[in-house]
């Protein structure tokens, strides 16, 4: 997802192959016109880390409480859809943690399970805080990013043999927990256990997230061929049961149908693009 124009500038960074299994990308995005730019983050099951170099961004939740990020603010998992503002003048550079990269880093994921925080809390230092005043130095995104990455090295745990093979698992036809589970002679209640632990999310959250990622590709790639949207090639492909239970997981992550994605899918910033 990449959009530049005069006034507002917002593009994704990709990761060097050395830190793949930590940050998924890194996105930024600045606003430079004179009105308030106002965007829908997608569900990304992802925990995030914004950094703030401008005016003060507002996070808006559906129960309309909004949070001002004014460093930086830590937010997730991200299982539903959220509004953000970009005030005249705000710049923002998104860090985004790829599976159980967050536990990583904190030692637990349940930091950031309900309420964004501010990082240093996680880590009962001023780290975050120094890390931001050595970044709003910088002018060069690119400077910034490779910054950040030097920066988290040290504080990596050795990654967790069950957790490493619960992000690597590609099996499509098999259970990942009873695999895992068959495969450590450990029971199944341990492995949902570790992911829970280590990603902050169960398998079947996650297994209910990726058909409806699914779901939203098949609906882009029909905006962008300008097809008549075809809900039972849609329920079929993805693995819905009928046509409410795609709607259902709609208004669960997003709070629209299908139809109404569509309509305002120019206003939405898709994670996983």
């Amino acid at each position: 997802m990449t959009h530049n124009d005069e006034t507002y500038n917002h593009f994704r960074i990709a990761i060097p192959a050395a830190y793949e299994n930590v940050f998924s990308h890194f996105y930024f995005a600045q606003n430079q016109s004179n009105e308030i730019v106002t965007k829908t983050l997608l569900p990304s099951y992802q925990t995030i880390l914004i950094f703030n170099f401008g005016t003060k961004v507002l996070l808006i939740s559906r129960q309309h409480t909004q949070i001002e990020i004014d460093k930086c603010l830590v937010v997730g998992t991200i299982r539903k859809a959220f509004n953000y503002s970009l005030p005249p003048q705000s710049k923002i550079l998104v860090a985004n943690f790829k599976d159980d990269a967050f536990y990583r880093f904190f030692g637990h994921t349940s930091l950031a399970q309900n309420l964004p925080l501010h990082p240093d809390e996680g880590m009962n230092q001023n780290c975050f805080t120094a890390l931001w005043h050595e970044l709003n130095k910088m002018d060069n995104v690119e400077g910034q990013v490779n910054y950040i990455l030097a920066f988290c090295t040290p504080y990596l745990r050795e990654r967790d043999t069950i957790a490493q093979q619960l992000a690597n698992f590609k099996q499509q036809s098999l259970n990942p927990i009873k695999a895992i589970a068959s495969h450590n002679k450990q029971t199944e209640r341990n492995i949902q256990l570790k992911q829970k632990e280590h990603f902050g999310y169960s398998a079947k959250e996650i297994n209910r997230y990726q058909r409806f990622l699914k779901a939203i590709e098949y609906l882009e790639n029909m905006a962008s061929r300008a097809s008549k949207e075809d809900w039972f090639t849609i329920i079929h492909a993805c693995g819905y049961y009928d046509q409410s239970q795609l709607i259902n997981d709609f208004t669960y992550y997003l709070n629209l149908s299908p139809t109404k994605y569509l309509k305002f899918q120019q206003d939405v910033c898709n994670p996983v693009n």
